[in-house]
């Protein structure tokens, strides 16, 4: 023993095994894994591992030979008689996830693949085969039905953040503070502590206290799963009580070491999640600075949230494109809250239910205090997406700034700040000039910039599912504007009234600046009111105005044809000797008088009108302007067969690009156009 303590105490067999589980996760990563099914595979027989509701629809996921995720639509919502553990049967057309089909933002393909699952199920028939009569899962059910009351308790005690809203989740994210919702070291260390406490109480021996509390610790690990968050906060917890028994006296830094090459033994490819990256880079550097971390609990809390702050900064701005100045001064309210309060009084309301109402009363002013502060700009700093190298760059830096900062210096911190800067003008210094047909599926969205100035023509919506009406712009249209490093629009352009064209309207507007919007003429249907209710910036766009964006005119030339799609606004757009036309859903009709009224000849680049309907690109408008690219914005197999092939065919002479086919399409103005796509997918 005294032989092993004398070893422990040692640097280099820490780094040493870390060398090698390196050298193990590295092939692993590297060498592609495959799936036991194929796109061919009619079913599936696998136990239930997680399952939840959403409205009619029903996701599980399954596991036998490797992980499946199954949807399946339910009758009448008539809920299935699903539990965790139950052996079940699942008929249905495999399908591989999706890959991300614009550019920057989340690939949910790869997300799935670093957690091993390959393909999803879209569901005909399900089969229960067998109930369940594992303990484990039959425990986990009765801790699932325990937090139902709440979404709050499923992600304090769970980690299961999917029944909060996507506004309260979107707020925490932006503020800075959503690392309280994870079950992170934190809630580990909270949770230990309180059972350390009881034990005590009960005038157990030290060293059964911290067994129990280990093995509780496992137990709950296995429930809420191996989250890299929580895996970390439960390791080392379990390795800091041999180390206090046994007197081994093992630096922390080397004991987290030993937690990081565990972690990355059982997953390497947890280094790709978000969690991970925050949880572990933050932890080491509270590890190694914690001799500076010194005064009143308010001084700690604010070192702590400073420190904190700069070692996510690279982190932040790689996967979201912004940080939030402020969320040092939000966490020294927000940590004692979550953590003093809300998280202790979880634990306690799972088991004491008539305190749910004093619960909610504190969950309440979480959630709206932090929607409310959202609305904050000021410290919310977008950056645009750059090469991986500068945020390794930006990580070297600022390690290296916090080694001088705790021997009180401080010169490198100007590195940063200039290195930041330059980051955040980086939009401003290239000028550059580009469309894109953003892929919203079935619906328009065009995104215009020129020198700094930017124009969003459509937001895409739909019309059948409300809930699902907020994921496009809070997942696809914000985050990449942010990662254009684009900070505002200065006009919102809405060609009509339909939802596939304004449906994500008024999340556009409750969570990025819009300092103009415009709407068509003639009367004014429910979506166009209520937008007019929310917001007073609203212009009806009278044929004949001109408004510019940079370097680039735009005219609308359509009237009130007394039909909504007739009186989609239409631009006719100039950049340098380049023509555009932009038709929103406008039919032949438009076309007509538009063709009529007005001199358009050939142009560059028109956005065809009504997602390639045949109601819409008549052989008038294409012979008279002769586009050399046309645009078309579709949805995957949508039920309206757009684009229809006369409208194809038509446009023979025509370059075509389709999001439907090649996700978001981006065309550059240089020299020469240059247009690049951000998918393929096979016609």
């Amino acid at each position: 023993m005294l032989k092993l303590r004398t070893t422990l105490l040692y640097n280099y067999p820490y780094y040493l095994i870390l060398i090698l589980v390196l050298l193990i996760s590295i092939p692993r990563l590297i060498i592609p894994k495959q799936s036991n099914y194929k796109t061919t595979s009619k079913e599936a027989i696998g136990i239930v591992e997680e399952y939840s509701y959403s409205k009619d629809l029903l996701k599980i996921t399954i596991s036998n030979k490797e992980k499946l995720i199954v949807y399946y639509y339910s009758k009448n919502n008539k809920k299935l008689d699903i539990q965790l553990g139950d052996k079940i049967k699942v008929l249905g057309e495999f399908k591989k996830p999706q890959s991300n089909t614009t550019k920057n933002l989340f690939n949910y393909q790869k997300s799935l693949y670093n957690k091993n699952i390959f393909y999803t199920i879209n569901a005909s028939n399900i089969y229960k085969l067998s109930p369940t009569k594992n303990i484990y899962f039959k425990f986990k059910q009765i801790i699932i039905k325990l937090t139902d009351n709440s979404p709050y308790l499923k992600a304090f005690i769970l980690g299961d953040k999917s029944n909060i809203s996507k506004s309260a989740t979107t707020s925490y994210q932006e503020n800075g503070i959503s690392h309280l919702l994870a079950i992170s070291g934190m809630h580990i260390t909270l949770l230990s502590s309180i059972v350390l406490k009881v034990l005590k109480k009960l005038k157990i021996v030290e060293e059964k206290r911290y067994f129990f509390t280990s093995l509780l610790l496992i137990i709950y690990l296995m429930i809420i799963g191996l989250s890299p968050s929580a895996l970390r906060g439960v390791l080392f917890f379990i390795l800091f009580s041999i180390n206090k028994i046994y007197y081994f006296y093992i630096k922390p830094q080397n004991i987290f070491i030993v937690v990081l090459s565990i972690s990355l033994l059982i997953n390497p490819y947890y280094i790709y999640e978000v969690g991970f990256q925050y949880s572990f880079l933050i932890s080491l550097i509270l590890l190694l600075t914690s001799s500076s971390i010194t005064g009143n609990y308010l001084q700690k809390l604010l070192k702590t949230s400073i420190l904190s702050f700069l070692i996510s900064i690279p982190i932040s701005l790689y996967n979201y494109y912004q940080i939030n100045l402020l969320s040092i001064i939000y966490n020294l309210f927000y940590v004692p809250l979550v953590s003093v309060i809300i998280f202790p009084l979880s634990i306690v309301c799972l088991f004491i239910k008539p305190l749910l109402p004093i619960y909610n009363i504190f969950i309440y002013i979480l959630e709206k205090s932090a929607i409310l502060l959202n609305k904050i700009s000021f410290g919310k700093l977008i950056f645009p997406k750059l090469p991986s190298i500068i945020y390794f760059i930006y990580l070297v830096i600022i390690i290296i700034i916090i080694k001088k900062l705790t021997l009180k210096e401080n010169k490198y911190l100007l590195i940063l700040i200039v290195l930041l800067f330059l980051h955040y003008t980086y939009p401003t210094l290239t000028r550059t000039t580009y469309i894109k047909m953003i892929d919203v599926g079935q619906g328009d969205s065009i995104l215009i910039h020129s020198n700094n100035e930017s124009i969003l023509i459509d937001t895409g919506g739909k019309s059948n599912n409300q809930e699902d009406e907020s994921k496009i712009v809070l997942n696809t249209t914000i985050p990449l504007l942010k990662s254009l490093g684009i900070k505002k629009l200065k006009y919102l352009i809405l060609t009509h009234g339909d939802a596939d064209h304004m449906g994500e309207a008024k999340y556009l507007i409750e969570n990025f600046k819009v300092k103009n919007i415009l709407i068509n003429n003639g009367e004014f249907n429910y979506l166009e009111k209520e937008l007019i209710k929310q917001t007073n910036n609203i212009k009806v766009a009278k044929e004949g105005i001109v408004i510019k964006c940079g370097d680039i005119t735009m005219v609308q030339l359509n009237t009130d044809l007394q039909d909504e799609n007739d009186s989609s606004q239409i631009y006719y757009a100039t950049y340098k000797n380049y023509s555009l036309l932009f038709t929103g859903d406008a039919s032949v009709k438009s076309e007509e008088y538009i063709l009529n009224k007005y001199n358009i000849g050939e142009i560059d680049i028109l956005k065809v009108g009504h997602h390639g309907s045949k109601t819409s690109t008549g052989e008038c408008l294409i012979n008279r302007t002769n586009p050399k690219i046309s645009l078309i914005s579709a949805g995957e197999d949508n039920k309206f067969n757009h684009p229809h092939k006369i409208v194809l065919d038509s446009l023979n002479n025509s370059k075509i690009y389709r999001t439907d086919m090649n996700g978001t399409v981006t065309i550059l103005f240089n020299t020469n156009l240059k247009v690049e796509t951000d998918f393929f997918r096979k016609g």
